[in-house]
């Protein structure tokens, strides 16, 4: 069964690949009968029926081909004749159309010939009056150039308005015209870029200027502080006006001087005023504005140097500085007036305050090498003056007035630290001896340094004579002067502080007065040569009074706003203490050499022969309390000096009782009373002698208790309204003590005693 049906389906398949219209259709018959005969493993038989039918074919072509070959090759030769007629008449018709067309272009080429020769014509003349537009456009522009190059910068302005305005709108259709339009802005670029090239050139001239500017102006100003002082010397109520107040500037309108346009000095403000208008014209007011501003930034950040020097030999580069800024700053204010709408006021004073905290910080960096509290006035005044130049330009200037404040404190250090230095050594190199004057001259000038009041008028003195103080208080008193004056220089119409240099003075002097004199005094208390510490004493009095004179006189220079009030140094109450130590080291010489002198003391208690004179220690004590009375205590005041007799005398009294009291006194004759007695009596005839009474209150004890001791009946001592009415003053237990150790036996001197007695004696006069 299989092998029937594809015989059946053979022919089918194969008429259907016959009629197929085209290859795609052929295929698509061929491919499913493969596929078909593949299945069934039949592909052999496929190959070979179509194999047949291929030779069948051929057979068939091959038999019509051989039936009709003769008819086959005549129509062929017959339409091979027909194609040759053809061809020849296609060539001549050819020939024709060529010549057709070549007469046709002929013509053609011709008429339009004549056309663009019409066209060219009036080509021609609209180029022509084209050519006449663009080249009064190109006349125009190059005169824009030509303007610009002869820095006619307003001029070129102009003709670049009327050139864009007015000429390039008649050539609007040409290129020339889109081109020039295209370098308008660059013109006008170069136009601005020309305008301020011009004033940079400008700014750089008033840059180089501004120091000459400020030299000037600070000048200027002196001269008016000049003619204002001779004013007030004139007329003294002007003396109450400030330099710029209303007064002082009625005063000297007659002087008025213009900075920027006299003799030696002209500012043109010339190339600001024509960029400002050029910039105004192109509509860039804001870009020139910004610009112009940041020019003048620059400017002024070069104008203040990296360091300064104030040690410099006439302080040339503060000079410079101050100067240059004075001259930016008027050039500032100045441009502000003449074109308002150009610097507000808010922009210079920033400016202004940037280049004053700048410049202060400079100097405050460099201050620290001035060494020299006359360099730091130099300083000041230069200063000052710069403030009340540019006081007259209303430029605040309160950063400048608060640094004074910083110069001040550097100023008074220096000073402080000078005269400090000259006390510590007029005090440390004084003789303390009482200062010698040879003439009535020299006694005059001491008169006039130093506040010292003689008791007797100048016409009574005698010289050579001797003042009480020593040659150290008139220095310090001319170094105190001088001190004074250094300070209150610094206090002039151009410090608005002045009662900071009132505190500031009162605390240095009273500083340097405690420490520097009154301490270095006190110190030197600690000698032994009791007429240096009179000397100190008598010092320590006078420096006292000089230090109320001082108060007064601070008092009175103190400035209005401080009128009325006390003026109290702590230095005058340290003198007045210290007075106190200096009595007190003077009693201590003193009562030490008394004891020096009582320790001499030999007294034989158990004598056997009464005293014919007094003893060496009592001479030697009385020439001592006469000598320093009469020498080296005379230059103390009247009460001092009995004072320290009084504690002196008291001292002695006390130390000669010590004497019959000490324990190794067991017995004591009346020849060692009586030599007791003589010592009381010489020193009682010495204190009599120097005619104070009350100095002979301080020998009561004593002259009680001798008494006691050669009273007949000592037993009244113990009958106590005896003693108080004849010996009140002894002791209640010292009394007793002596008592014990009288005895009424004397025994009689052998000749050894004799003898070495006599040696003794004479040994101690010698």
């Amino acid at each position: 069964m299989p092998s029937v049906a594809p015989a059946r389906n053979e022919p089918h398949v194969l008429n259907q690949i016959i009629i197929s219209p085209s290859d795609t259709d052929y295929l698509d018959q061929l491919i499913p009968s493969i596929r078909e005969y593949s299945i069934g493993n039949r592909t052999p038989q496929l190959l070979q029926s179509l194999s047949r039918f291929a030779s069948d074919k051929e057979a068939e072509i091959e038999s019509i081909c051989n039936s009709n070959h003769q008819e086959f090759v005549s129509s062929v030769n017959s339409l091979l004749r027909i194609r040759e007629g053809t061809v020849s008449l296609t060539a001549e018709i050819l020939d024709l159309n060529q010549s057709i067309q070549t007469s046709t272009e002929r013509l053609a080429e011709q008429k339009k010939a004549l056309v663009e020769s019409r066209g060219h014509r009036q080509n021609i003349d609209e180029t022509s009056r084209a050519i006449q537009d663009c080249l009064e456009v190109l006349r125009l522009a190059n005169q824009v150039h030509d303007l610009l190059a002869r820095k006619n910068h307003y001029a070129a302005l102009r003709a670049l308005e009327e050139l864009q305005n007015v000429h390039l709108k008649g050539v609007t259709q040409y290129k020339i015209a889109v081109m020039i339009q295209r370098s308008v802005p660059a013109m006008q670029r170069a136009i601005a870029e020309a305008v301020m090239s011009d004033l940079n050139t400008w700014l750089y001239r008033i840059r180089e200027m501004s120091q000459y500017l400020g030299e000037i102006a600070l000048y200027h100003t002196n001269q008016r502080k000049t003619r204002h002082k001779h004013r007030a010397e004139k007329m003294p109520y002007l003396e109450h006006f400030k330099l710029n107040s209303p007064i002082e500037l009625v005063s000297d309108e007659d002087e008025e001087y213009d900075l920027l346009h006299n003799d030696v000095l002209q500012v043109p403000f010339n190339p600001l005023f024509e960029c400002l208008h050029i910039h105004q014209s192109l509509g860039q007011m804001d870009k020139f504005r910004i610009e112009y501003a940041n020019t003048r930034r620059r400017q002024k950040d070069l104008l203040v140097p990296s360091t300064i020097t104030l040690i410099d030999e006439d302080g040339a580069g503060l000079h410079n500085l101050l100067e240059e800024m004075a001259g930016f700053a008027i050039v500032e204010r100045a441009t502000m007036k003449r074109v308002p709408d150009l610097r507000s006021s808010v922009d210079i004073d920033e400016l202004w305050d940037s280049m004053c905290q700048n410049a202060i910080a400079l100097i405050s960096k460099a201050l620290h090498e001035v060494d020299n509290a006359e360099n730091i006035l130099k300083i000041k005044n230069l200063i000052a003056l710069f403030m009340q130049t540019m006081d007259t330009w209303n430029y605040p200037v309160r950063a400048f007035d608060e640094f004074l404040l910083t110069l001040f404190e550097k100023y008074s250090e220096l000073l402080k630290k000078r005269f400090s230095d000259d006390f510590q050594e007029i005090v440390s190199t004084d003789d303390y001896m009482p200062m010698p004057i040879q003439t009535p001259e020299e006694f005059d000038k001491v008169l006039n340094v130093s506040w010292y009041s003689p008791e007797k008028p100048r016409d009574e003195h005698q010289f050579p004579c001797v003042l009480p103080f020593s040659q150290m208080y008139p220095l310090c008193c001319i170094d105190i002067r001088n001190f004074l004056n250094q300070f209150y220089f610094f206090a002039n119409d151009e410090f608005s502080h002045p009662n900071v240099i009132d505190e500031t003075l009162k605390e240095a002097l009273d500083d340097l007065l405690s420490r520097k004199v009154c301490d270095t005094l006190v110190d030197r208390l600690s000698s032994q040569y009791l007429g240096q510490i009179v000397q100190i004493l008598i010092n320590l009095e006078h420096f006292e009074l000089a230090c109320r004179e001082l108060e007064l006189l601070l008092a009175a220079a103190r400035s209005q706003n401080s009128i009325g009030t006390s003026i109290s140094l702590r230095a005058t109450e340290k003198f007045r203490n210290n007075k106190k130590t200096a009595e007190k080291r003077i009693f201590e010489v003193v009562n030490s050499k008394i004891d020096d002198l009582v320790e001499t003391a030999e007294y034989e208690w158990m004598s056997p022969t009464p005293p014919t004179e007094p003893s060496n220690y009592m001479q030697t004590l009385t020439r001592f309390l006469s000598n320093i009375m009469n020498s080296t205590l005379l230059g103390l005041p009247t009460e001092i000096k009995e004072l320290i007799y009084f504690d002196a005398l008291s001292h002695a009294a006390n130390m000669i009782l010590v004497q019959p009291l000490s324990p190794d006194v067991k017995k004591i004759n009346p020849n060692g009373v009586a030599a007791l007695a003589k010592d009381f009596e010489h020193l009682a005839q010495f204190v009599d002698s120097l005619g104070v009474p009350i100095l002979r209150e301080n020998l009561d004890e004593l002259q009680q208790t001798v008494q006691l001791m050669q009273a007949e009946n000592t037993d009244e001592f113990y009958d106590i309204s005896t003693r108080n009415k004849k010996y009140g003053r002894v002791d209640a237990m010292q009394g007793p003590l002596l008592i014990e150790k009288l005895t009424r036996t004397v025994q009689a001197p052998s000749k050894a005693d004799k003898f070495a007695t006599i040696s003794s004696r004479f040994g101690k006069k010698m």
